[in-house]
C-alpha cells in the first residue's frame, strides 16, 4: 500500500495522472508533450493528434481498428502454409537493417508468414538501465529516456512517410509519456516491482514491430502487427523462467486473427502476459523462445532464426579459429550445446518446435549466401556405418567461472538421503548445479556451481552436516566439504556418440596429449554428452585439443623451425611443396607457426604461407626471442600437437630440449650437440622422453637422410645384439678421400670440396674429426654404452701447426705445406693394394670407440664409394658373417632436410596418421 500510495502521489500533476493505475483512463492530445523541434510536418502533427486517442489498460494502446464492431470470426489456418522468421536486435539495429529485414520478408514466397522481431540493438539494455537509474534516484534517467526516444524517432523519420510516420510517432510519444510517469514513480519510491520492470523493458519490441510492419505494408504486402501480449500467455515460475500456456495462447491467437486477418504478421518477441493480463517477458534472450512458441501455435513448416553469424559452429570461433559451421544438428544436440554455454539458441527454444517436428534454421542476415544450420530430427541415413570418428561428435562447448564442490565422508556409503540432504542445501541458497559426479564407492559426491555462488553453498553444506550430526542422523565421522575454484567445464556433444565405442577414449587421449588434467567427469546414460571439468587456465587449450582431434585433419601438427639457414630453408621449401599432398592423401596437416633465426623471427597464429616466407620475414619479421617464439608455436593457437625442429648446430638451442619435451613439445633435430654432450644430460633427456607422451627424433644427426638410427633401434628392439658399428660417417670426408687419387694433392682436393659446398665454412670443422666423433658417440650411446665424447680417440687431419690459424683462408693457404705427409700415406696404401678412408668405429663388445684414418682393400665395401656417399656396417649376432650395410648420400642440404622431413612424418604416424 505504501508503494502504491507513493506512486499515486508521484503522478499528481503529470501528463498521465492515474492513467497507469486506472484501467479506464484515456489519453488525449492535449496531455501529450510533443517537442516543436520534432522533424514532422503540420499534416503529420494533425494525424498524430488524431491517432493519439487510445485506451490504457495494462499500459498498452489499442488501435482504432480494435474499437470497431466485431465481425464474423475468421478461422485461423494452421500448418505448413506458415513460415516463421525471427529477427534479433542486430538485424534491426538501424534503419538500413530494418529495410533489409523488410526485403527478406517480401522475398519469402511462403503463403503465410509470421515474423517475430526483437527490439533494436542495445534498446533492451537501455530500458533496463532506465529502471536501474530511476530506482537509484539518478536524475539522468530522464536524459536516458530522451536518448531512447531520439533513437526511434530518427529511425522512423528515415524509414516511414506520411500517415505511417505520423501514426507511429503518435504512439511513440504516447509510450514515452507513459514511461516518464512510471519512471517518476519508481524514482520516488526507490524501487521497481517486477511487473513495472517487465512492462518498461518490453517497449523496444513494440516500437520495432510497428516500424517494420509499416515498412512491409509500404512494399505492397498485406501485413498486420501483433502485440504478443494480446496472444502469448505464460505462467511465471520461481526460477526466472516462464511456462507457456499453449491452450490459452491458441485461443487468443484464434481470436486475434479473426479481428486481424492477414497473410503476414509482424509479432513482438520477448514480451507476453500472465493469465491475469499483467505484462511480463520471456526473460533475457527470450525472443528465440517467442519464435519457437509461435511456430508451435501455428504448426509452421519451419522457424528461421536470423542472426549475425553463419550458423551454429562446432566450437566458439573466438576460441577456436578453425571451428566450422555445422550443416545440421538434432534437437537434442542443440539443446545440449545451448545448455553448456554455446551461443546457439535460448536453451528452451527447442522444446516447442520439437513437439511438432518443426525444423529451426539458423541463418546470417549479413551473409545471405550462407546456407546456415538446420536443427531438426535427424534422418535415419545419418546413422549409416563407414563414417569417421569425427562425425560422432558434433560440437564442443565450455562454461567458465565455475567451482567444484566435493563432499566426502566414510559415513556416506549406503546411507539413503545423503544426496538429498546435499542438494536440498544447495537449493536453499538458490545455487545452480551445472554438473554432478559420484564415484561408485559412494564416499564422495562432487558437483560444479557458478563461482559466485560457491561460498554460500559451502557454508550451507557445513551447517547442514553439523545439524544432522547433532541430531544423530549421521554417523560420528568427519565430513569434508572441499572447494576447488577456478574451474571450467568442457562438454562434447553428439547424438551418434551413443553406443559408439572409442569416442571417450579419443577425447581423453587428445586431452592427455595436450597435458590437460581432468578434475571430474560426467556422462549420462543417453551418451549424448561427455562433460569434463578442467582448470580454467587449461580450458581454451583443452577445447582446441579436442576440436583439433575430431574436426581438423586426423593429425594436425604445429611446427616451429629454428635455424632457417641452408638446411632449415631447404626443409621449408620441401614442406611447401608437399603440404597439400600430405593433407589430401594422408590427412596430415602440417602448420608452420613460427620460423626463427639468431636475429629475426616470423610468427603466425594460423600458419605461415611457405610460398613467401622469406619475403614475409623481411616485411613483418620481429626481433628474435626464443621464449616468445616457443610460446607462439605451442601455446597460442588451436593445435595441441607441437613440434620444434632445430636445424642449427648450436649447443645453446640443444640445451632447451629437456624443457621443451617436459612441456609436451616434440623435438626433431639434426643437431648432434644434445646426444653427444655430457652423458648425464643425455641420460636425463632420454629418460624424460621415455616417460612422457612427447617424442624426440634425431635420425639426421648421424646419416643425414640415411636410416641409420632407425636401423640400429630396429635391431635392438627386435632382440638382436650389436657387436660392432663401423662406417664412413662424413659425406665431406668421403668426398675428399674418394677424390684423393692420382697426382692430385690433398690440399687441392680440400679446396675443391669447399668450392663445391661439401665442407663447413671452415674446413677444419670437418677435418678435425670432431663431427665424426659426435656421430660415433651417438651410436655408442644408442647401443647402450655410457661413453663421454672425451673417451673417443680422434685422429685429426688438421696439421697441428695449422689448428691455431686465425681464419679458414689462412688455413687453406698453408695446408699445401703438409701435402707430402698425406701423399706418403696414400702411396703406402696403394702399394699394399688399399685405399684411405676416414672412419668411425664403435666396438660394443669392448665398450670403446675410435675415429681414425684407416686403410681398406679395394674390394672392401668402404672402397666402393663414390661422391659424398656414407656407408655404415652393422655387425650383430644375426649379421655376424655378413654385416648389414646402409649406404647412400650422407651430406648436402637436400638429403639432410629429407631426413628431417622423414622424422616429421614418423611423428605424424605416431600421433595417429596412417602409416
Amino acid at each position: 500500500m505504501a508503494f502504491a500510495s507513493s506512486i499515486s502521489h508521484s503522478l499528481q500533476g503529470t501528463a498521465l495522472s492515474r492513467d497507469v493505475l486506472c484501467p479506464t483512463t484515456k489519453i488525449y492530445p492535449s496531455q501529450l508533450s510533443i517537442p516543436q523541434s520534432s522533424p514532422i510536418s503540420k499534416k503529420e502533427r494533425k494525424l498524430l493528434s488524431f491517432h493519439i486517442r487510445a485506451s490504457v489498460t495494462d499500459g498498452r494502446e489499442s488501435s482504432i481498428e480494435k474499437q470497431e464492431p466485431s465481425v464474423e470470426k475468421v478461422p485461423f489456418p494452421k500448418g505448413d502454409s506458415w513460415s516463421v522468421h525471427k529477427f534479433g536486435g542486430t538485424c534491426v539495429g538501424s534503419s538500413q537493417r530494418i529495410r533489409n529485414v523488410a526485403q527478406i520478408i517480401v522475398d519469402d514466397f511462403s503463403e503465410r508468414k509470421l515474423v517475430v522481431v526483437s527490439a533494436m540493438s542495445k534498446v533492451t539494455d537501455m530500458m533496463y538501465d532506465l529502471i536501474y537509474k530511476a530506482q537509484s534516484r539518478d536524475d539522468s534517467y530522464m536524459a536516458a529516456l530522451d536518448s531512447v526516444l531520439e533513437k526511434h524517432k530518427l529511425t522512423a523519420v528515415d524509414l516511414l512517410e506520411g500517415d505511417d510516420r505520423a501514426i507511429f510517432l503518435s504512439r511513440l510519444y504516447h509510450d514515452i509519456n507513459n514511461l516518464k510517469a512510471m519512471l517518476r514513480a519508481i524514482y520516488i519510491a526507490g524501487h521497481a516491482t517486477e511487473s513495472f520492470t517487465e512492462f518498461v523493458v518490453g517497449h523496444g519490441e513494440l516500437w520495432s514491430a510497428q516500424m517494420l510492419a509499416s515498412l512491409v505494408r509500404k512494399n505492397g504486402v498485406d501485413c498486420n502487427w501483433m502485440d504478443a501480449r494480446d496472444v502469448l500467455i505464460v505462467n511465471p515460475t520461481g526460477s526466472d523462467q516462464v511456462d507457456p500456456d499453449y491452450l490459452e495462447s491458441e485461443k487468443r491467437l484464434d481470436n486475434w486473427f479473426s479481428q486481424n486477418p492477414s497473410k503476414t504478421i509482424i509479432a513482438t518477441g520477448f514480451i507476453a502476459s500472465t493469465p491475469q493480463n499483467i505484462p511480463t517477458t520471456l526473460k533475457r534472450d527470450g525472443s528465440d523462445f517467442s519464435a519457437a512458441i509461435m511456430g508451435a501455435l501455428v504448426k509452421a513448416r519451419q522457424v528461421t532464426i536470423w542472426t549475425d553469424v553463419d550458423g551454429v559452429y562446432s566450437a566458439d570461433p573466438r576460441k577456436v579459429s578453425e571451428a566450422v559451421v555445422l550443416k545440421t544438428l538434432s534437437y537434442q544436440e542443440a539443446w545440449e550445446m545451448s545448455y553448456f554455454g554455446a551461443n546457439v539458441l535460448h536453451p528452451r527454444t527447442i522444446i516447442p518446435v520439437m513437439r511438432y517436428d518443426i525444423p529451426i534454421l539458423i541463418r546470417n542476415i549479413f551473409n545471405l549466401s550462407a546456407p546456415g544450420t538446420m536443427i531438426c530430427r535427424p534422418p535415419v541415413n545419418e546413422f549409416e556405418d563407414g563414417q569417421g570418428m569425427e562425425s560422432f561428435v558434433k560440437g564442443f562447448a565450455t562454461i567458465d567461472n565455475l567451482a567444484l564442490v566435493n563432499v566426502e565422508g566414510t559415513g556416506m556409503a549406503g546411507v539413503p538421503g545423503t544426496a538429498s540432504d546435499i542438494f536440498s542445501a544447495v537449493k536453499d541458497v538458490g545455487a545452480n548445479v551445472i554438473m554432478i559426479s559420484q564415484a561408485s564407492s559412494e564416499h564422495s559426491i562432487c558437483f560444479a556451481v557458478p563461482e559466485k555462488e560457491v561460498d554460500a553453498v559451502a557454508k550451507a553444506l557445513q551447517s547442514k552436516f553439523r545439524q544432522a550430526l547433532y541430531a544423530g542422523r549421521l554417523s560420528q565421522v568427519l565430513y569434508f566439504v572441499a572447494v576447488i575454484p577456478n574451474c571450467s567445464i568442457l562438454a562434447a556433444v553428439g547424438l551418434k556418440m551413443a553406443s559408439t565405442p572409442g569416442v571417450s577414449a579419443t577425447l581423453f587421449n587428445a586431452l592427455a596429449k595436450a597435458n590437460i588434467n581432468v578434475r571430474a567427469i560426467a556422462q549420462g546414460c543417453s551418451e549424448y554428452n561427455i562433460t569434463v571439468v578442467v582448470k580454467r587456465e587449461d580450458c581454451v587449450r583443452a577445447l582446441r585439443a579436442v576440436h583439433s582431434r575430431f574436426y581438423l585433419s586426423r593429425t594436425t601438427i604445429a611446427m616451429g623451425i629454428v635455424g632457417p639457414g641452408l638446411i632449415g630453408g631447404t626443409l621449408l621449401d620441401q614442406l611447401r611443396d608437399q603440404a597439400a599432398v600430405l593433407k589430401e592423401k594422408f590427412n596430415i596437416d602440417l602448420r608452420v607457426m613460427g620460423i626463427t633465426g639468431s636475429r629475426r623471427m616470423l610468427l603466425s597464429d594460423t600458419g605461415i604461407d611457405l610460398s613467401r616466407w622469406r619475403e614475409l620475414e623481411k616485411e613483418i619479421g620481429q626481433v628474435a626471442d626464443l621464449g616468445k617464439f616457443v610460446q607462439n608455436v605451442h601455446g597460442n593457437h588451436f593445435i595441441p600437437n607441437t613440434v620444434l625442429v632445430d636445424c642449427t648446430s648450436d649447443s645453446g638451442i640443444a640445451s632447451h630440449y629437456y624443457d621443451w619435451l617436459r612441456r609436451g613439445i616434440h623435438v626433431i633435430t639434426p643437431n648432434k650437440k644434445a646426444n653427444s654432450g655430457p652423458l648425464d644430460q643425455y641420460l636425463r633427456l632420454r629418460a624424460l622422453q621415455r616417460q612422457s607422451y612427447t617424442h624426440y627424433f634425431y635420425e639426421a644427426t648421424v646419416g643425414a637422410g640415411l636410416p641409420i638410427i632407425s636401423t640400429l633401434q630396429g635391431l635392438l628392439e627386435t632382440g638382436d645384439k650389436i657387436l660392432q658399428i663401423e662406417g664412413i660417417f662424413s659425406g665431406t670426408l668421403s668426398y675428399i678421400f674418394n677424390n684423393f687419387i692420382g697426382t692430385q694433392s690433398f690440399s687441392e682436393v680440400v679446396v675443391e670440396a669447399k668450392e663445391a659446398g661439401y665442407t663447413e665454412p671452415d674446413p677444419r670443422d670437418d677435418l678435425s674429426g670432431m663431427d665424426v666423433a659426435r656421430k660415433v658417440i651417438i651410436l655408442a650411446r644408442e647401443s647402450g654404452l655410457k661413453l663421454e665424447l672425451s673417451d673417443i680417440p680422434i685422429e685429426s687431419l688438421v696439421p697441428e701447426p695449422l689448428r691455431v690459424c686465425a681464419s679458414a683462408e689462412e688455413f687453406l693457404q698453408q695446408l699445401s705445406q703438409f701435402d707430402q705427409d698425406m701423399a706418403n700415406k696414400r702411396q703406402d696404401a696403394e702399394d699394399a693394394g688399399e685405399v684411405l678412408r676416414y672412419v668411425g668405429m664403435v666396438d660394443v663388445v669392448n665398450q670403446r670407440g675410435a675415429v681414425k684414418l684407416g686403410r681398406y682393400k679395394k674390394d672392401h665395401p668402404f672402397a666402393q664409394l663414390s661422391g659424398s656417399d656414407n656407408i655404415i656396417a652393422f655387425t650383430t649376432e644375426r649379421y655376424k658373417q655378413q654385416p648389414l650395410i646402409v649406404r647412400g648420400p650422407g651430406a648436402g642440404a637436400q638429403v639432410t632436410a629429407g631426413g628431417i622431413f622423414s622424422d616429421i612424418l614418423r611423428l605424424a604416424s605416431y600421433l595417429g596418421a596412417p602409416s
